[in-house]
């Protein structure tokens, strides 16, 4: 139960890093399973959800040793905070117990792929709705909210813990000062709407900047996720886009509430996200190394991504 990287986190380098898809929707569309408010941790108290987990992750690592890239394997825990946990029938001891399985799951994957540079991340999911603000709280708050599982995750071998779908900035300094208080390196992931601003309307820039500010700089970087390349490809500027590292883009060009609505899953076209991958690291996203999918995206979304993008980089030592 080391954390390998903790310290020198390996994709802050210039190599590539392969990330997984949208686990939620994979699961859900792909493998059938019926996940009660997108909680893909719940699976490691269902008979063969944990075989499910390791054979979702195994098609990443493969994508990953095809192309030299090195992995980020992100811990299925995006629900497994207090509030989602309970409305599940979870205390707080089996909480902890699913947060600190997740981990190790990752961690035997790691062991059993000694030729890849993988890093562990324990994923943290927003406390409300990851479109939808609808219960702001004060960074304060969120701080004290998500310290009892980033504290879990300080006691794995997690290496670093990622913010994903923050869609108010107060959440994401919540974090960031709870990553930083319990010794762990954070990324934050901010969802984007059609426009390229966060769902409460606040320009991504401004949104950085803000988090930027009130953590000292902390997070390790940034990634943007839950929208489509062309929904915020407009906003992006350097020298400020610079901080982003991380991409995690729907397949899908439909709004947030069209999704919601949506009873297909739009699986969108695999080959052309590759290409807008390529084209926003060539071009808007110079520090783009890390690239996996979201709400729509699988295995063959992040190998046509990965196919794309991997001649741009030097093999992952």
């Amino acid at each position: 139960m080391t954390a390998l990287h903790r310290n020198a986190l390996p994709q802050l380098g210039d190599a590539l890093f392969v990330t997984d898809g949208g686990i939620e929707t994979a699961l859900i569309f792909n493998e059938g399973f019926e996940l009660r408010d997108f909680a893909a941790f719940d699976l490691f108290r269902r008979t063969g959800g944990e075989a499910a987990l390791r054979r979702y992750y195994n098609a990443y690592v493969r994508i990953a040793a095809q192309f030299c890239a090195g992995m980020v394997l992100e811990s299925a825990t995006w629900r497994a905070s207090a509030d989602w946990g309970r409305r599940l029938g979870y205390n707080a001891v089996q909480l902890a117990d699913v947060n600190r399985k997740a981990i190790r799951l990752l961690e035997d994957i790691r062991r059993e792929h000694r030729e890849l540079s993988t890093v562990i991340s324990g994923c943290v999911g927003p406390r409300g709705d990851g479109y939808n603000p609808t219960h702001v709280m004060s960074a304060d708050e969120a701080q004290a909210y998500h310290r009892e599982q980033i504290s879990v995750f300080s006691d794995t071998a997690a290496d670093m813990v990622s913010a994903i779908t923050m869609n108010y900035v107060e959440e994401a300094i919540g974090i960031a000062r709870a990553a930083e208080e319990a010794g762990m390196p954070a990324a934050i992931s901010f969802t984007l709407e059609t426009d390229g601003r966060l769902p409460t309307g606040q320009p991504l820039q401004e949104a950085i900047e803000q988090v930027d500010g009130a953590t000292a700089m902390y997070p390790v970087y940034y990634m943007l996720n839950c929208a489509h390349p062309e929904h915020f490809q407009r906003v992006l500027e350097k020298p400020w886009a610079r901080r982003i590292r991380g991409l995690r883009a729907n397949a899908s060009r439909k709004s947030h509430a069209e999704l919601n609505e949506s009873v297909e899953l739009d699986t969108g076209d695999p080959a052309e996200l590759g290409e807008q991958y390529s084209m926003l690291k060539r071009t808007l996203l110079p520090s783009l190394n890390v690239v996996g999918g979201c709400c729509g995206t699988d295995h063959r979304h992040v190998q046509r991504i990965a196919a794309a993008c991997a001649p741009l980089f030097r093999v992952a030592a």
